[in-house]
């Protein structure tokens, strides 16, 4: 398969795990180099921090945002080294920013000190908002149709004085994550399951991300996002914000900005990736296998596939060490 026209989805925050990418950095080469590239930004051992946090330190989003990025890029390192190259890159959430360096708009480099100045600043703005018990968070509503489910949001707020409460990631047909303060998380779940919602489920992240709670992290991060240069595209890669291919250097740096307080249009996401001419396959490239799931969901022309551990690529690509 190492001939394969791959698409490479890049996972974002909640994909992780104790753990992860610790292959990548033992296999050597390109990947362990990023290794060192992210402790050098980090200013920390990010292979130790990979081997050895625990669950909930790896959920703060100043550490699930360079650790998440540092295995997306690995793996996508791995794969390169056996002869598997991109036609095409996206991201889900976080995952848009591995997919900004693959694409080639920023440097491995510049692209971890994006997600270190990123993920800082939505943290500060996350332990502002409330912490422990009120801490705010997301939710997935699974069972009804995005559009439905942002409707209700919608009502909810504007008629009903609902608050803080905000439509943050249309996944897929069947499965909407909502962002909001912890009170109007409790309050929406008995809603969302009279509305006729199979499931709520709580999600392992640190904040209410892509929702307008976030302004004073987007506020934070422009400085950072300003002084690093973006190139346009060497291959197709597409944008969460607009759910289309993204053209340019500057709009890819535009949309990185509204990024941090607008969903992620996921399913309109998906149909323009799968609508990319001459592909095969895609690949998850990173930990977890959440996208896989999402990609099932619509009925695509080719499957996606697990590439996120130095075996799921040595079976991908037949060629070991």
């Amino acid at each position: 398969m190492t001939h394969i026209q791959a698409v490479f989805l890049f996972p974002g925050q909640g994909a992780q795990y104790k753990g992860m990418g610790a292959d990548f950095e033992e296999a050597g080469g390109a990947g362990k180099a990023l290794f060192g590239t992210a402790s050098a930004v980090m200013g920390r051992d990010m292979g130790e921090l990979l081997r050895n946090a625990d669950a909930e330190t790896l959920k703060r989003t100043d550490l699930s945002q360079p650790a998440i990025t540092l295995v997306n890029l690995a793996a996508f390192a791995y794969l390169g080294e056996r002869g598997v190259m991109p036609a095409g890159c996206a991201g889900f959430s976080l995952g848009e920013y591995a997919a900004l360096a693959a694409a080639g708009v920023v440097s491995f480099e510049d692209c971890f000190k994006l997600v270190k100045a990123r993920g800082e600043a939505m943290q500060e703005a996350v332990d502002r908002i409330g912490t422990g018990a009120d801490a705010p968070g997301m939710a997935a509503v699974l069972g009804l149709p995005p559009e439905q489910a942002a409707l209700l949001v919608s009502r909810w707020r504007d008629e009903e004085g609902l608050a803080d409460l905000y439509a943050a990631n249309l996944n897929s047909p069947r499965q909407v994550v909502v962002a909001g303060t912890a009170k109007a998380l409790k309050a929406a779940a008995g809603r969302f399951k009279e509305a006729g919602a199979r499931r709520v489920v709580p999600l392992a992240v640190a904040g209410p991300f892509h929702s307008p709670l976030m302004e004073e992290a987007r506020e934070r991060f422009a400085p950072a996002l300003a002084e690093v240069p973006f190139h346009d595209p060497r291959i197709p890669l597409y944008s969460n914000v607009t759910g289309a291919e993204v053209r340019t250097g500057s709009e890819a740096k535009a949309l990185s900005l509204r990024h941090i307080v607008e969903p992620v249009r996921w399913v309109d996401e998906e149909a323009a990736v799968a609508g990319q001419s001459g592909l095969t396959v895609a690949l998850e490239t990173g930990p977890g296998t959440a996208l896989q799931g999402l990609w099932k969901e619509i009925n695509a022309p080719f499957p996606c596939v697990a590439a996120g551990k130095t075996a799921d690529i040595d079976g991908i690509t037949g060629v070991r060490g």
